[in-house]
């Protein structure tokens, strides 16, 4: 072989190894990358009972960051599916309405099996859903209860303008405390938006101190620190949830 081709072959070899090399590099960056983002959707017992409460709302929140920047997990929710086909540990359970811009899963960014997710319109809280909670957290070990109101709520306005309609006449009745509660200068009306987001936040409020007062099995749980009971409120402009002190 001349020294030409002997060149050309060692040049062939260098940049053969520099792309196989490079390859190799990028798929295990890629594998990487996909297995530290599976691992956020599959909670386990051990992983979920080592996470202080405020460690998972924590958690959560920096989930809203990722959806409000469009920058979700990526997921193989069918693979999350398998994982949690035989046994389920939730971190939390979310109680929220049942408006459509509201699914809990998607704003906070959390995979199948990560919370509990409870709903219904104006996230009016009955003797069920505080069952569901108990279950959540007594049963299933779940260490955040998290109620979440949203603003512009059908639910609220129907309240304020006194709507009367079937079932939903009993259940806007309970959101009559909210109401009276908030103190507003101006239109108390379903019309005024920032009346129905203050409803809305006074409701939430008055739903954790309902819960708590409620509850012994939940009130319990919170004195001992093993659960935290926490208001959100999610902006359907803006894609934010704000954790509420």
């Amino acid at each position: 072989m001349q020294r030409s081709q002997l060149v050309d072959t060692a040049r062939f070899d260098r940049r053969s190894f520099c792309k196989a090399a490079g390859l190799v590099s990028a798929v295990g960056a890629i594998d990487a990358s996909l297995g530290s983002t599976l691992a956020h959707g599959d909670i386990s017992q051990q992983g979920r009972d080592e996470m202080t409460p405020d460690a998972i709302i924590e958690r959560m929140k920096a989930g809203n960051e990722r959806f409000r920047l469009g920058k979700p997990e990526r997921r193989d929710l069918m693979r999350e599916v398998r994982a949690t086909a035989k046994a389920q540990y939730p971190a939390a359970i979310v109680f929220s309405c049942v408006d459509s811009r509201v699914p809990a899963e998607l704003v906070l960014d959390c995979g199948i099996g990560e919370i509990f997710s409870s709903r219904v319109a104006g996230n009016v809280a009955d003797e069920d859903v505080l069952g569901s909670i108990e279950f959540a957290c007594k049963v299933a070990g779940s260490k955040v209860a998290l109620i979440m109101g949203h603003t512009n709520c059908g639910a609220i306005k129907g309240a304020i303008d006194g709507v009367q309609f079937g079932n939903l006449t009993a259940l806007l009745s309970k959101i009559g405390p909210a109401i009276k509660a908030t103190p507003y200068i101006g239109e108390r009306s379903g019309k005024n938006y920032d009346f129905v987001d203050a409803v809305a936040r006074e409701h939430v409020s008055l739903t954790i101190a309902d819960i708590r007062r409620k509850s012994p099995v939940l009130r319990e749980l919170e004195s001992l620190g093993s659960i935290k009971i926490v208001g959100s409120m999610y902006n359907l402009e803006k894609g934010t949830v704000e954790f509420l002190a």
